[in-house]
């Protein structure tokens, strides 16, 4: 009788842990400012529409994560932030300064607070501080305070709800500048961000620059396919023409 063992076979993570826990932020074909600009003169139907045509059909936040105001519009490259309830202090401050200091021009911030419904994460002096650094916005999975602060620096932020609770003693910084999810999306550091009245879409970083020329295609086909609707064309005719509803 044969007395070799089988040995039992390890599972094969290495594909996994490479699409998850690894980013690439190496600069773009074109500059950080232009691609900006760009999409910011989009709108982020259309941008959803073009991913889905890349069969990324789960790119966009959850629909709580709105505005603070109907007509502010950004777009910037992902710092990201994760947090979750925790009743102690300590290290908490030296965090903060110390994430603080890494943010720059072009980025985005976006909080993932695990689910915490009774903090702040974001107020009126992250603001200050963040604009200074060259922060373009803020995404906040969680709640704000200061509001009217906010809004008199004229920032962009999308938030999920308000309260006067500060974080320190309820949330604690958990980790920054790698991978999180809001929702069932994945966002890496670098990702690109787009907001606007109809909420959050995330742009994969290696993605940016094909979304972003198709999706101005697209937008130059609907506005010749209004101009159809203004001349009188039929639902069936503008169809017949290539148009889509």
């Amino acid at each position: 009788m044969s007395t070799m063992q089988v040995q039992p076979s390890k599972m094969k993570i290495e594909k996994l842990e490479k699409l998850r826990d690894e980013w690439d932020e190496s600069p773009l074909a074109r500059p950080e400012e232009e691609i900006i600009a760009r999409y910011e003169r989009l709108y982020t139907g259309c941008v959803n529409d073009v991913m889905r045509q890349m069969c990324l059909t789960n790119q966009a936040l959850p629909p709580e994560i709105m505005p603070l105001r109907d007509d502010m519009k950004l777009a910037g490259f992902a710092f990201t932030i994760r947090s979750s309830a925790d009743p102690t202090v300590g290290g908490e401050l030296e965090l903060r300064v110390k994430m603080l200091d890494e943010l720059g021009p072009n980025m985005v911030c976006v909080w993932n607070a695990n689910g915490t419904d009774n903090a702040s994460h974001w107020g009126g002096v992250m603001t200050k501080m963040s604009r200074a650094q060259g922060v373009r916005g803020a995404i906040i999975d969680g709640g704000i305070r200061d509001t009217g602060d906010i809004l008199e620096q004229g920032f962009p932020i999308w938030y999920r709800y308000r309260t006067s609770n500060g974080s320190l003693s309820r949330a604690k910084i958990t980790g920054y500048r790698t991978p999180i999810t809001i929702g069932s999306v994945l966002i890496k550091p670098g990702d690109l961000l787009f907001g606007d009245i109809d909420g959050v879409v995330v742009v994969p970083r290696a993605l940016v620059l094909p979304v972003l020329v198709e999706a101005e295609s697209v937008e130059r086909n609907e506005l010749e396919f209004k101009d159809w609707i203004n001349a009188g064309l039929t639902p069936q005719e503008v169809h017949n023409n290539g148009g889509y509803f």
